[in-house]
């Protein structure tokens, strides 16, 4: 299975609406919410997020090499299986 990384904001329904698709189908994923992060680690990583996406938008979700910016259940799923 590809490595999945979420890069989230602890307030976010859509960041929430991510993690829960991944526990509820039993997908193993790594995630950082980036607004509870120190202030410091906090710019590096948004600086990265930004990097990877383009932007300044959240959720990231990283599936292998794709990157996937906001929830989108089908997107997520074909990452998924690719």
């Amino acid at each position: 299975m590809k490595p999945v990384m979420l890069y989230a904001l602890s307030t976010c329904p859509f960041c929430k609406m991510a993690k829960r698709f991944f526990e509820n189908q039993n997908i193993p994923y790594n995630f950082v919410d980036v607004d509870l992060l120190p202030e410091e680690e906090k710019e590096k990583t948004v600086a990265e997020v930004q990097r990877i996406s383009g932007r300044r938008a959240f959720p990231v979700i990283v599936i292998g090499e794709e990157v996937i910016v906001g929830y989108d259940e089908l997107r997520i799923r074909e990452a998924l299986e690719k």
